[in-house]
């Protein structure tokens, strides 16, 4: 995947043809990174397991086949200038497009195996456990809502009509988009969603790091029952945005252009983490950190 990141970077420089209001190498491009996060997040959870762990050996394998099969398709259409996803407009389009369905499939069920042993797993550190665990959970959700994709949009036919599919809510595919992500600037778009929700993956793992280095300075920090409540609380929140940013997404709304709901909503969210995160912090024990403790007996 890094490879093929590589590949397209090239050709978003040297290529300069437009599919669907956008270079025709961003698709590529995009996946192949998004997989390059994906994959090794995936691979590190699997590494906590204590038990199913070649059960889990099978599911990454399955996960890494689906992913290069899905990304060879990509690339191959990229390269001829054809859409890959929703394509119906010759029998290889639409077969090459089934074949990706497939593989989604496979890949969301495999990665489905992973968090169940995850959940079922005893991992010594219940704050990274619960990272590692909601963060599955929402990449599951997250990837779910490609599905929604599928869906024809209004004036799309199954069997007639040469595209059924669509990103966007609300406004076509390929109009007014932001720069770099593609998202559109006019409608909804259920990519938003999917991105959120898939990185969790990253994201709340990546607190409980951050948590975990600044634990020598900070004494509560050292108590790992805050740490916990802590990550509860980002995945609670963190659930609570993705839930906001679909949807936003299903009635049509951009992102760049919050309407009075929306902005109703994220007013509930942001308080109820902002006391959740001072009662994580003040129901700390205030014990010696053992990081500073050590410390002082070394300069003693």
């Amino acid at each position: 995947m890094a490879v093929t990141a590589l590949m397209s970077a090239v050709g978003l420089v040297v290529d300069d043809r437009v599919l669907v209001g956008a270079p025709v190498w961003a698709k590529p491009f995009k996946f192949s990174v998004s997989f390059v996060a994906y994959c090794p997040s995936l691979a590190w959870m699997l590494s906590f397991l204590p038990r199913g762990r070649r059960v889990g050996w099978w599911a990454g394998t399955v996960v890494a086949l689906a992913g290069l099969v899905e990304m060879v398709i990509i690339t191959g259409q990229a390269a001829r200038g054809k859409r890959s996803h929703f394509n119906h407009e010759t029998p290889f389009d639409e077969a090459l497009y089934n074949t990706m369905a497939v593989t989604v499939v496979i890949l969301w069920t495999a990665t489905l195996v992973v968090a169940v042993l995850l959940l079922r797993a005893r991992i010594a550190d219940r704050a990274s456990a619960w990272a590692m665990r909601s963060g599955i959970v929402l990449a599951l959700a997250g990837a779910a809502v490609g599905f929604l994709m599928t869906r024809p949009a209004p004036g799309q036919r199954r069997g007639v009509s040469k595209v059924v599919g669509a990103h966007s809510v609300g406004v076509p595919d390929g109009g007014p988009s932001m720069p770099l992500t593609g998202w559109s600037t006019t409608g909804g778009d259920l990519r938003i969603p999917h991105f959120v929700g898939m990185h969790a993956l990253q994201l709340l793992p990546t607190l409980v790091m951050v948590l975990t280095v600044l634990a020598p300075r900070f004494d509560r920090l050292a108590d790992d029952r805050v740490r916990l409540r802590l990550v509860l609380l980002a995945s609670g929140a963190y659930a609570a945005a993705f839930a906001l940013v679909l949807w936003r997404a299903l009635r049509g709304q951009p992102l760049t252009h919050p309407d009075g709901a929306t902005l109703g909503a994220a007013g509930l969210i942001l308080p109820a983490v902002t006391l959740g995160t001072y009662g994580s912090l003040r129901g700390a024990v205030r014990t010696p950190s053992p990081y500073r403790s050590r410390n002082s007996l070394q300069r003693r």
